[in-house]
């Protein structure tokens, strides 16, 4: 079955950085789009980035524009999610996504989602 595998996520202050990663796996990954989205306690999920299967198309929410970016190995099934510059309002378990569609920023027409990894970011 398919398998999308968070990892990467942690505690860190304000100004750091962290980089994520998500591995698939039972689904031929260079046919996907892939995303990450995030939900804060309370908030609804949102987009974060998202890339087209062969990398070469990218979006990325305004409010990660310039601090954050998506990338993909398509020989080793992974997806990346490199943040820099992190700041309070970030923090949010962080999720990535699959769907067939290209890039979207719309959660509903992702196929496969995984389980979040959290990211906490202190002042």
């Amino acid at each position: 079955q398919v398998q999308l595998v968070e990892s990467g996520g942690g505690l860190v202050q304000a100004g750091g950085s962290l980089r994520l990663s998500c591995a698939a796996s039972g689904l031929f990954f260079r046919t996907y789009a892939m995303g990450w989205f995030r939900q804060a306690p309370g908030k609804e999920r949102d987009i974060v980035a998202s890339i087209n299967w062969s990398g070469d198309s990218t979006y990325s929410a305004d409010s990660v524009k310039g601090r954050f970016t998506i990338s993909r190995d398509n020989n080793k099934n992974m997806v990346y999610l490199q943040m820099n510059g992190l700041k309070p309002e970030d923090t949010a378990v962080y999720y990535c996504a699959a769907n067939r569609l290209g890039t979207n920023s719309d959660s509903g027409l992702y196929a496969y989602w995984g389980q979040g990894t959290q990211v906490t970011v202190s002042s």
